[in-house]
């Protein structure tokens, strides 16, 4: 479980009582798409006949840009995390990770799921012994490519749900 029990109003758009702007959850939807994305290779080396987690990826973009309503990426993110079911490892993460990305759309605070999931893919492909080094350079690599319109928004949630997401975010 990623979200928390309370939801941070700072990821609840405007016209339901948050503090969020449509062009910052845009901007969160387009990061999350760029995170799962980074890791895409890990599922469809794995699948490469099954394009769910792309599909996905692509519809956060698409919401992004107002050319698919929530719905449909809502729905595109669950049939991504329905690609992960039967998976272990690096591509399930990575499925994960796209389908968290879409449904940005729906849920703004799920942009902490597709980076969670994409550092534990990359903490699964590498070997054993450099796992946590691998964490920590694909979190570096994530927070690079932060909006600064976002980055202290994201920045804080990371510290505020670490705990809730495998303490991947950690900065050691």
């Amino acid at each position: 479980m990623i979200l928390p029990k309370v939801r941070d109003p700072r990821f609840v758009t405007l016209r339901r009582g948050g503090t969020l702007t449509d062009a910052d959850h845009r901007l969160l939807a387009l990061w999350a798409a760029s995170c799962a994305e980074h890791v895409l290779g890990l599922f469809e080396s794995a699948q490469p006949d099954d394009p769910r987690p792309r599909q996905a990826i692509e519809h956060a973009r698409s919401w992004a840009r107002g050319e698919v309503r929530m719905m449909e990426a809502r729905a595109a993110g669950g049939h991504a995390m329905g690609a992960a079911r039967d998976l272990r490892g690096a591509a399930r993460h990575a499925a994960y990770a796209a389908g968290q990305a879409a449904v940005v759309a729906h849920v703004a605070a799920h942009e902490l799921g597709a980076a969670a999931y994409a550092i534990k893919a990359a903490r699964a492909a590498a070997p054993k012994s450099e796992s946590e080094a691998a964490g920590r350079l694909e979190c570096q690599w994530q927070r690079d490519q932060l909006p600064e319109a976002i980055r202290e928004l994201v920045l804080d949630d990371q510290r505020l749900r670490n705990d809730l997401c495998w303490s991947v975010f950690d900065r050691s």
